[in-house]
């Protein structure tokens, strides 16, 4: 019989490095949310759908392809979208090449909304992501990050179309 390999552990060094990470992968979400909410009324996803949209040509693209930049599944975009609907924010429409596919469009109001957000959420993010770090520690922050989404997923369509904060 043979014997099943022991796992391997982590170290106290590693442990302490893996906490950490657990915690801001936690904690960061919870305060950029907080931030918008209470700035802009709206969560951090809501907001990376809308400058998704912002970033791409004429402010338009596939369901799928926006499922894929925020890293959600079609169900839960489709349910977000409508609320930005509702809003005036975004407009859903068939894609005129290929009735199959779905087109999310970001409004002229929806654009007014996402250009008046961002400069209180960039400021969000300097103030507990950049402000703490040297300039060196936030290379270094870009490159690992790089390093462990290539692990994690070599094809993440996140980091590939990625749009502004």
């Amino acid at each position: 019989m043979e014997r099943a390999e022991e796992p391997r552990w982590l170290n106290g060094e590693e442990r302490d490095v893996w906490l950490t990470l657990v915690a801001v992968i936690m904690k960061l979400p919870a305060a950029l949310d907080a931030q918008l909410q209470h700035d802009a009324g709206m969560s951090h996803f809501e907001y990376m759908v809308l400058a998704g949209l912002s970033e791409a040509p004429a402010r338009t693209r596939r369901m799928s392809d926006l499922a894929g930049f925020t890293e959600s599944g079609l169900p839960r975009l489709s349910q977000v979208v409508s609320r930005l609907e509702k809003r005036g924010w975004v407009q859903r429409s068939t894609d005129p090449s290929d009735g199959r596919i779905t087109l999310a469009t970001l409004t002229d109001e929806g654009w007014t909304k996402i250009t008046q957000t961002a400069p209180g959420h960039v400021e969000a993010v300097r103030a507990l992501v950049f402000d703490p770090l040297t300039k060196a520690q936030s290379r270094q922050l870009g490159s690992i990050g790089k390093r462990i989404m290539g692990a994690i997923d070599p094809e993440d369509r996140c980091l590939r179309g990625s749009a502004p904060l």
